[in-house]
């Protein structure tokens, strides 16, 4: 990798974007971070406690940090600046509709209105052209992530990583094997590269999965985006309905939330439904699909091995030997963030600061993941076109190989699911 690579990785911006808010906090140069208060009938009481300037100062904060990260990414961030306002104008819409007393007590809260303002404009006018460079879902999300991992002490993290490993490395690889063999011995899709990216899709992580074996079976452009656009489709559908279904079923917060982060295909549809569910939830589906993404690049090395050695050694493909390094390119970088936050907040911060001075740290850097989970949110939803991504995801056998993937893949993650997270077996992590 060029040594100014790093520069221009999303992933590394995260860990970074994260690292400085949490040394802010730490050196308290940051105390707090508004949200508004609770209103019932007349929304402005909501700024009664916290005055305004203090949301657009935030703003300017937050919008001058990422404006930094897209410029040396993108070397131009002035689209992205422009339409940060407004984004940011969303976000604390969400917040505030979130704070409404009866609506609150109903769970809908800020993750659910972000979504819901996101989707009502891309799906009725359309988001504007000029927003598109501002919506940067993964920044956003990745960041979110990183300052997660500073309220998740080590302790808890080995032990739902312990738990997680059984739902995301045993689960996952089964399911993938399924889907291949169910594509191409039963529905018999000719292009084992699609079949390949759309089972990765769906047993691993979406977008970036598909992305990564799309690239080592050597699928086509358009079979690549066909996948993705199948694994997006049902995404949003499960991203909304699975957690309402675990409420339904009775299932709790823990065996939800290890149920969503194997199952729903991106990361951040796994934060915006576990955030849904609860606070628990959330954390054991962020840590398991950080588990579970982890895999990511022993995919691609693997799926370029069995095509370099067995799919194209008949076919006088000429493809060069996957190497070892492809594991570290295609490992998403933000997992490290994550756990050093919590390495530094277990075995650093805690021990010699003392449990009350941490908790005023992790109150600011608390209050600014949710933020970025909130641009996040509202970047989802504005992202999300219903009428192009069901255009999209045509009906055909590649469609029922997801459907019939996923189904797979949600009865076995569940019964993985209440196997480590259940109580009965192993003790409950919280």
């Amino acid at each position: 990798m060029h040594k100014l690579g790093l520069w221009k990785k999303e992933d590394w911006w995260a860990v970074w974007l994260g690292a400085a808010i949490i040394m802010a906090a730490v050196l308290k140069l940051v105390i707090s971070v508004p949200a508004p208060g609770s209103w019932h009938l007349n929304p402005l009481t909501a700024f009664q406690a916290v005055p305004f300037w203090r949301f657009l100062l935030l703003g300017a904060g937050i919008g001058a940090i990422t404006f930094f990260a897209v410029n040396v990414m993108e070397g131009d961030g002035r689209q992205y600046i422009v339409g940060f306002p407004l984004l940011f104008a969303l976000a604390l819409l969400a917040f505030l509709l979130g704070k409404q007393q009866v609506l609150n007590n109903y769970q809908f809260d800020n993750v659910i209105w972000s979504l819901v303002i996101g989707l009502l404009i891309s799906n009725t006018v359309g988001r504007p052209s000029w927003l598109a460079k501002t919506t940067r879902t993964e920044l956003f999300i990745k960041t979110g992530l990183v300052l997660l991992g500073a309220e998740i002490l080590c302790n808890s993290i080995m032990l739902l990583g312990t738990y997680g490993l059984g739902v995301a490395w045993l689960v996952t690889p089964v399911v993938f094997l399924f889907m291949y063999i169910f594509g191409t011995k039963v529905l018999k899709i000719k292009s084992e590269p699609l079949v390949a990216t759309i089972s990765a899709a769906t047993s691993v992580c979406g977008v970036s999965a598909a992305v990564a074996a799309g690239s080592a079976t050597r699928a086509k452009k358009e079979e690549i985006g066909y996948a993705i656009s199948i694994s997006l489709l049902f995404t949003v559908i499960m991203m909304i309905g699975l957690p309402y279904l675990i409420r339904l079923a009775g299932l709790g917060e823990i065996v939800g939330g290890a149920l969503i982060g194997g199952t729903v295909d991106s990361t951040g549809a796994v934060v915006v439904s576990g955030a849904m569910l609860g606070e628990q939830a959330l954390e054991v589906a962020a840590v398991i699909k950080m588990i579970q993404n982890v895999l990511i690049g022993l995919l691609a090395f693997f799926l370029s091995l069995y095509w370099v050695t067995c799919v194209e050694r008949d076919r006088n493909v000429s493809h060069s030997k996957p190497r070892l390094i492809e594991v570290w390119n295609r490992f998403p970088k933000f997992i490290l963030g994550f756990m050093l936050a919590s390495a530094l907040f277990s075995f650093v911060l805690t021990p010699y600061l003392g449990s009350e001075a941490v908790s005023e740290i992790l109150g600011v850097t608390k209050g600014f993941r949710g933020w970025f989970f909130c641009l996040a949110f509202v970047s989802i939803g504005l992202e999300t076109n219903f009428l192009r991504l069901l255009a999209l995801g045509k009906s055909g056998k590649p469609v029922y190989l997801y459907i019939t993937g996923q189904l797979f893949n949600i009865g076995l993650t569940l019964l993985a699911a209440l196997f480590f997270f259940g109580g009965y077996f192993f003790p409950l992590p919280f």
